[in-house]
């Protein structure tokens, strides 16, 4: 532990909140160089980003947060930030994140209520203050699992297999943009959303990676979320769900099925994406806690592509020369049903 980090983290509390009465408590996490602490002082509680220059960049979670505060969507407010020292105290929002909500009889309630801020997020013209979810950003993803999957399974894809790749990819990321393009948070999941004590809204976190780009990415991220699974029916009524109230901008010259289509689209390229990530979290930074996952994910591929005959070709290439390495190396996913 950095003690001169300490001391300096110590004084700038003291200034901030006029008093040096307060407790400090680290919490356990696994962000690159970022360490957050809980800080109270007397019974209110605020968090401490500790994000040291050199090795974190915080301008773009501040420049975020607060466009986003100033447009109501419900992230914490900035109760004062020293950017040169890498210092932000945050509102404290508690504890509790949706994925330790969700069960059977509850799920319907607070997905009701994460769409209808996904929509007012969605609202809001951020196309000057976000990149753009571009063409080369959505393949380059999915060549993650070209990169990192396929090598850590020892296949290696014939050029009739590379090439049916490549189209099969560019076949998903013109999907995407061909969608309405809109702010997308871009980890919009059950274990980024909290439950705030007293408030309807959601809590949302962790979206310094927000762009713009398809209005049906957050909708997949959370009732496709890669931590847990609902029956296939009950995600696309959730779908249906959203689509309701979607402004008619979204809908034109596009029904409900077309709508589905997207989603689904959108889906099995964040799919292909995250597997290439999983394996990469292992391979590369030696975090193992995803591989139990992978099997889930690889499942979603495989259930969100069987309506769809233009990825038929590629699905045959998972199934045949994918899937018996995989299931030996990381496992069959058992489905819930």
């Amino acid at each position: 532990m950095n003690t001169q980090r300490e001391q300096l983290i110590q004084t700038w509390i003291t200034s901030v909140l006029g008093s040096d009465q307060f407790e400090i408590n680290f919490l356990a996490g696994d962000a690159s160089f970022r360490r957050y602490a809980r800080i109270k002082l007397n019974n209110k509680t605020f968090m401490l980003m500790d994000a040291p220059p050199e090795k974190e960049d915080c301008v773009p979670f501040v420049t975020i947060d607060e466009f986003f505060d100033a447009h109501q969507v419900r992230v914490p407010r900035i109760v004062a930030k020293d950017l040169e020292q890498g210092f932000l105290l945050l509102e404290d929002f508690g504890d509790v994140l949706l994925s330790t909500l969700l069960k059977d009889e509850t799920v319907d309630e607070y997905y009701a209520q994460s769409f209808k801020q996904l929509v007012q997020l969605q609202s809001i013209d951020g196309k000057s203050h976000f990149p753009e979810y571009a063409y080369e950003k959505l393949i380059s993803e999915m060549e993650l699992l070209t990169d990192w999957m396929l090598p850590s399974l020892k296949i290696q894809p014939t050029a009739d297999e590379q090439a049916l790749i490549k189209r099969s990819f560019a076949i998903l990321a013109n999907a995407a943009l061909a969608q309405p393009q809109v702010i997308v948070h871009r980890d919009f999941h059950s274990r980024n959303l909290m439950k705030i004590e007293g408030e309807t809204d959601l809590g949302v976190i962790d979206f310094q990676d927000a762009v713009i780009g398809a209005d049906t990415y957050d909708l997949i991220s959370i009732t496709r979320d890669a931590y847990v699974q609902w029956n296939p029916e009950r995600v696309y009524q959730w779908f249906k769900m959203f689509y309701d109230l979607l402004p008619e901008s979204a809908k034109q010259d596009r029904d409900f099925e077309q709508f589905r289509r997207d989603a689904d689209l959108m889906a099995i390229q964040r799919h292909i994406k995250i597997l290439g990530i999983f394996v990469r979290l292992f391979e590369r930074d030696g975090k193992s806690g995803y591989l139990k996952d992978l099997p889930r994910v690889m499942w979603y591929l495989l259930e969100e592509s069987k309506a769809y005959a233009e990825l038929q070709p590629f699905m045959q290439f998972i199934h045949n020369r994918v899937m018996p390495e995989f299931e030996a190396k990381y496992g069959k996913y058992e489905v819930v049903a």
